[in-house]
């Protein structure tokens, strides 16, 4: 892929469960290039592929892991979840686009057997319309789809997931301070 075109390669590596991730960044007609020569060549070992010409930059941030958990108590929390990282992005730059939501957190693969998620934050009404558009965008990656709405998220759970997505990090981490 980064021979078929100038990109700058973001992550390529194994995730689990023996799944190859790709991810490129660059002009929108350097990264479509490189997409179309990844895809021949994974020929039938795609799983699934996901060109964002137009990427929102909370997507973008997220991704690289330039963004914070914003997540502040008595708002609605959004969550949506598929067993494919592409889908994941795709699903995040619909709802960050369609409604006024902070896009609170992304989580990609390690760890998640392969899977993603995605958390949207924000008055109830904006959340539902978020995570609405977000799991319309899955259902042509052909994947399983979970989403749900928490209308009121709880300031402790708010802290939590502030402190980190990743719980096995927090319970390890908790431990050793205690």
């Amino acid at each position: 892929m980064v021979k078929a075109a100038p990109v700058e390669s973001i992550y390529a590596g194994t995730v689990h469960p023996g799944k190859y991730l790709v991810l490129v960044s660059g002009d929108t007609a350097s990264v479509d290039e490189a997409i179309s020569a990844g895809v021949s060549v994974s020929a039938s070992s795609l799983i699934d592929s996901v060109f964002l010409p137009d990427i929102h930059p909370s997507v973008a941030a997220a991704v690289i892991g330039d963004s914070s958990v914003a997540l502040v108590g008595n708002e609605a929390l959004g969550i949506v979840e598929s067993n494919s990282v592409a889908a994941v992005l795709d699903a995040a730059d619909a709802g960050i686009k369609a409604a006024n939501v902070e896009l609170s957190g992304v989580r990609l693969a390690d760890g998640l057997g392969g899977k993603g998620y995605l958390l949207f934050s924000g008055s109830l009404a904006e959340v539902e319309a978020a995570t609405e558009a977000a799991s319309e965008r899955l259902e042509p990656h052909g994947t399983s789809i979970r989403s749900d709405v928490i209308a009121q998220l709880h300031e402790d759970v708010a802290d939590n997931l502030r402190q980190d997505l990743t719980f096995l990090r927090r319970v390890v981490s908790r431990g050793r301070a205690d």
